[in-house]
């Protein structure tokens, strides 16, 4: 038996060679399958909310749209020049309109004439404009309502948030066809479906025009020739946007001719006009035979004249009837019709044609305007001739029309505002322009000698 050979511990080199194989080797291939996947955002997710703190300041002022003083091509070379934000996008949470029926039928057609007068009739643009509307919405700098976002310093020409509220715009109609889209893309978005590309944006502009605040804001994306924003820190972020909505929709009677929602009685709510109420304009009236009807047609009223178009009647009240029960009366006769207008005198004053004239607008005693589409019901009385304990069922005093010349006629309407006619391709934000701005952007290139 042989004494065994004495063990030989591995020399330190072997140890730090072993290392690097089986420790360095694993670390190189991982940094080299990094450097080759591809850079994604970060996900925003629930608990970043959480974490989220809300600073201690308040919200951002909404300012008036001012935009710099220069042309297409040096706003375009601006534009281009300032990158998309690369922090995270999230989608909007699903918008769920709440309100009564009346509500969501007034805050449907102010979200369908943002779309349709700021993005015209593009489906994707609408759907980006609608979204924005929602955001703001949602968001403490804005007001609670559809129809408060969408006109928002309406009454200043240089304060509007959406120009074609206080540029002129709305003079002009859009087709029926390119209002009912709108009002579909308006209904969805009501109803919960979110347009992704522009999360939370709350602002956005054309690429031939550089508002003063662009600078100061993340852009976040592009559609079409639009760019989309949103404030800079946490009034940007998901969390800010949780806002209850409020639901009480004002009337808006600048959009009254597009929107049944939205209308009231001419000289007594504001919106119509007294052609808008008898079914056509005055032109189209005056050839038109009317419709005299005998009898007691209309439980406790005599129908005078069914207007042609079958949705407005000038009727005689029995002088037996109560006055609280007309609007039983102007319900019945209109039940089962999808709009129907009643217009009523007392007995010996009724007018017996149409168009009808200021002083026939003006000893009107009752009307009522229904609208099956949208629910809408009002009843209003002349309430110096009938007084209400309730103000708003009173109408309201018709300012008098002077004619002038010897062959003017009062009342008479003016000339229907030509159509909105495809795409809106007027150019947004431009109500106030001021100085260029200094900005370190590369400037438009020279032209050529």
């Amino acid at each position: 038996m042989t004494d065994a050979l004495p063990r030989r511990e591995p020399h330190p080199l072997v140890w730090l060679v072993w290392l690097a194989l089986f420790v360095g080797l694993p670390m190189a291939i991982a940094s080299w399958e990094a450097r080759e996947r591809p850079l994604t955002a970060p996900r925003f997710t629930a608990a970043d909310a959480e974490r989220t703190i809300r600073p201690p300041s308040p919200p951002p002022p909404v300012e008036p749209v001012e935009v710099y003083d220069i042309d297409r091509d040096q706003a375009r070379t601006l534009n281009a020049s300032v990158p998309f934000s690369h922090g995270p996008n999230p989608a909007a949470r699903p918008f769920q309109f709440t309100g009564s029926a009346d509500d969501l039928a007034r805050a449907t057609d102010c979200l369908a004439a943002a779309q349709l007068y700021e993005a015209g009739d593009d489906a994707v643009g609408e759907r980006a404009v609608a979204q924005v509307v929602l955001n703001r919405v949602r968001h403490p700098a804005f007001p609670k309502t559809v129809c408060g976002v969408v006109f928002q310093g309406q009454e200043r020409a240089t304060g509007c948030q959406f120009t074609f509220t206080c540029d002129g715009a709305l003079a002009r109609s859009p087709g029926q066809a390119a209002w009912e889209r709108a009002r579909a893309i308006a209904q969805q978005a009501l109803a919960g479906k979110v347009f992704k590309p522009v999360g939370y944006a709350t602002h956005y502009h054309t690429d031939w025009v550089v508002p003063y605040w662009s600078g100061t804001l993340d852009k976040v994306t592009a559609v079409g020739t639009h760019l989309f924003f949103r404030w800079r820190g946490w009034w940007g972020t998901p969390p800010a946007f949780r806002k209850a909505q409020e639901t009480n929709e004002p009337v808006i009677s600048r959009i009254a001719r597009l929107s049944p929602a939205h209308q009231g009685l001419p000289g007594l709510m504001p919106g119509l006009t007294p052609s808008m109420l008898v079914g056509g304009t005055a032109a189209e009236l005056a050839g038109k035979p009317q419709q005299p009807v005998e009898g007691n047609a209309i439980a406790g009223a005599r129908l005078v004249v069914a207007v042609p178009g079958g949705k407005s009647f000038l009727v005689e009240l029995a002088r037996e009837s109560m006055a609280d029960n007309w609007p039983v009366m102007a319900r019945t006769f209109c039940a089962g019709r999808r709009e129907c207008r009643i217009m009523g005198w007392r007995v010996g004053s009724a007018p017996t044609s149409v168009p009808l004239s200021g002083e026939q607008m003006e000893s009107m005693t009752f009307a009522y305007i229904h609208n099956a589409a949208t629910g809408l019901q009002r009843s209003l009385w002349n309430c110096a001739q009938f007084p209400r304990a309730n103000s708003n069922e009173c109408m309201r005093q018709r300012e008098p029309v002077i004619a002038e010349g010897p062959n003017a006629v009062a009342d008479a309407p003016k000339p229907a505002p030509p159509a909105l006619l495809g795409v809106r391709r007027k150019e947004r934000f431009e109500t106030v322009k001021i100085a260029p701005p200094t900005l370190p952007v590369a400037a438009a290139p020279a032209a050529k000698p």
